[in-house]
């Protein structure tokens, strides 16, 4: 109160109020005026854009807790699928284990197979050769039987009997008695002493067993028309080789005759010709070579055509009623010796031996095939 006294005193003592004094005052005061009015819109405006503000954070928030909570549910799902495929790999790993047992007692099991099936095959496999044999042909003359009958394959039927065997090993014996009842009373004892000159030896009478043999029927037809041959060099065109073949086997000069037809394997080298008339055929595979030119002349081979078929196979297990293996039987002398020991032993009827009709003894670290022949009647 005191300053505006002061003012009013000092305006008075100036000559009153001064009219641009004024003009000034009420401007200032409208721009006052106009401030208020900007910064309550002003603060308007921030109260507007603080609960838009609000809004978008209570929006954002909750957009927060729904991707908070979707990860909660990914990782849950992630978690069980994470369990589930640890379950599966586990039994994808238990079940390669069964697997992997299945397959080596499979290879054990085809081990086994194999091994009986080489076996097998070693048995009913005939691997000896067919001795040479007086053959006595009986056919009808060729004058009876016309044209017709000479073209006739040559026909033939064999039998084919596989020899019982028996492998002897080291330290074993085969007795064969003149007597089976001899061979019964022998097989009757669990052991016998034989004396040698220092020691005695004990020994275990056995009884033979063999494998099974085999017995089958050749059927054999050779064609009195048809050739084979063989080692045919690769000099020319198939076409040309044929053409080459029937003019070499069309001459008569060197044991040739008329062709009806040419076969001719490339890649073997081998053909067949089929002569028109018989018995130009086996004229030339009785020679087993013949000439044929081609660059240059060539001998090739010749044979016999001809078809066989395998009929009437049989198996059969052999026993022997005469024969006795002798087994544990130790080298305490020489091999011949103590064959005369086991000789001298069972020969006597005192240890219910017989007369021996054949004895054959193998010492440690040997081995013999036995082979036993079929006994005929008288």
């Amino acid at each position: 109160m005191a300053e505006e006294t002061e003012r009013c005193v000092c305006c008075q003592v100036d000559g009153g109020l001064r009219a641009d004094s004024l003009e000034e005052a009420l401007t200032e005061l409208k721009l006052w005026k106009d401030k208020v009015e900007k910064a309550g819109d002003m603060k308007t405006g921030l109260m507007l854009k603080k609960l838009e503000e609000a809004d978008n954070k209570s929006k954002a928030q909750q957009e927060m807790m729904a991707c908070v909570k979707k990860q909660e549910d990914c990782q849950r799902e992630f978690t069980q699928s994470l369990n589930s495929v640890q379950d599966e790999i586990l039994q994808l790993s238990q079940h390669k284990q069964d697997l992997l047992e299945e397959l080596r007692r499979c290879q054990t099991e085809m081990e086994a197979k194999r091994a009986e099936s080489t076996k097998l095959k070693q048995k009913f496999k005939v691997f000896t050769r067919i001795p040479d044999t007086e053959v006595k042909f009986v056919g009808q003359n060729e004058e009876a039987g016309g044209e017709g009958a000479s073209a006739q394959p040559i026909r033939g039927v064999f039998t084919i009997s596989q020899i019982p065997a028996l492998l002897l090993k080291g330290g074993h014996a085969l007795i064969t008695f003149e007597q089976e009842n001899v061979a019964s009373q022998v097989l009757k004892m669990a052991k016998c002493s034989v004396s040698c000159e220092n020691s005695t030896v004990d020994v275990k009478p056995r009884r033979v067993s063999m494998d099974s043999a085999v017995k089958y029927e050749v059927n054999l037809d050779v064609s009195r028309k048809e050739l084979e041959v063989f080692s045919i060099p690769p000099a020319l065109p198939e076409e040309r080789m044929k053409d080459r073949l029937e003019i070499s086997f069309s001459k008569p000069s060197l044991g040739g005759g008329e062709v009806e037809n040419v076969d001719y394997n490339e890649r073997s080298g081998t053909g067949r010709i089929t002569f028109l008339h018989p018995g130009v055929a086996e004229q030339l595979a009785m020679k087993g070579g013949y000439k044929i030119h081609l660059d240059s002349e060539v001998k090739v081979k010749v044979g016999p055509a001809y078809t066989y078929q395998l009929n009437k196979f049989q198996t059969f297990c052999c026993s022997t009623k005469r024969t006795v293996l002798i087994d544990d039987i130790e080298d305490v002398e020489d091999e011949e010796d103590l064959q005369d020991h086991l000789e001298i032993h069972f020969q006597k009827p005192s240890n219910s031996g017989g007369e021996i009709e054949n004895i054959a003894y193998i010492s440690e670290g040997k081995a013999l095939q036995a082979f036993f022949c079929e006994e005929v009647d008288n």
